[in-house]
């Protein structure tokens, strides 16, 4: 066991269930193809850490993700109420240092998650920020309930209201850099991830015919 612990949040891959504000302009296949791709570069970023790893499913855990990690389902009303879970029982099991990651970034790397955790060496408590105003990396020393409680979530003021809340409690805190997730057709196709991504592309393109 290492002191430091990461949390991966996936939802399952299911066909009308994933990156729904996408599926409105490419449809259900298409954001599903997309999410897919998503998925793979979050292992990718993963795998060469040596850090312990705990991958929360959102509703049934797939055996062919992170076959060598730990692997469960979230518990939980809402997104806060399920990441609080996941943080406070790392915690109850010995870990110092935590994060927790989302799965739909499309540049994300081992270095934003490594960064994470040393940040946490120097600070209370770490944030990803996303541009869309969340955020797609926290991180924590020790149990703080306020990040995930009564929090506007998915609106685009979650982390500036997060923030001030923390300052209020004189919290530390550090800011990783800012990264851009796919939620809408406008934020794929600015993407450097789809853009490069030839394969994904022609699949998007056969299904949009």
């Amino acid at each position: 066991m290492t002191k430091d612990l990461i949390i991966v949040f996936v939802k399952n891959i299911k066909l009308g269930k994933v990156k729904t504000r996408l599926a409105k302009t490419i449809g259900n296949q298409g954001a599903f193809e997309v999410y897919s791709e998503l998925v793979k570069i979050t292992e990718f970023a993963t795998e060469s850490i040596k850090t312990d790893k705990r991958i929360y499913f959102s509703n049934t855990v797939i055996d062919t993700k992170w076959k060598n990690d730990y692997k469960t389902v979230q518990e939980g009303k809402n997104l806060g109420e399920r990441m609080k879970n996941a943080f406070l029982k790392g915690f109850e099991d010995g870990y110092e240092r935590i994060v927790l990651i989302g799965s739909d970034l499309p540049d994300i790397d081992s270095k934003h998650i490594e960064k994470g955790l040393e940040n946490l060496k120097h600070n209370k408590v770490v944030f990803g920020p996303a541009i869309d105003g969340g955020y797609y990396l926290v991180g924590m020393t020790k149990m703080y309930h306020s990040i995930f409680d009564d929090k506007p979530w998915s609106e685009s003021h979650l982390l500036e209201a997060t923030l001030k809340e923390l300052d209020h409690e004189n919290i530390s805190y550090a800011l990783l850099e800012t990264l851009n997730d796919i939620d809408t057709f406008e934020d794929l196709v600015a993407s450097e991830f789809y853009k490069s991504n030839l394969v994904l592309q022609e699949k998007i393109k056969r299904l949009s015919l």
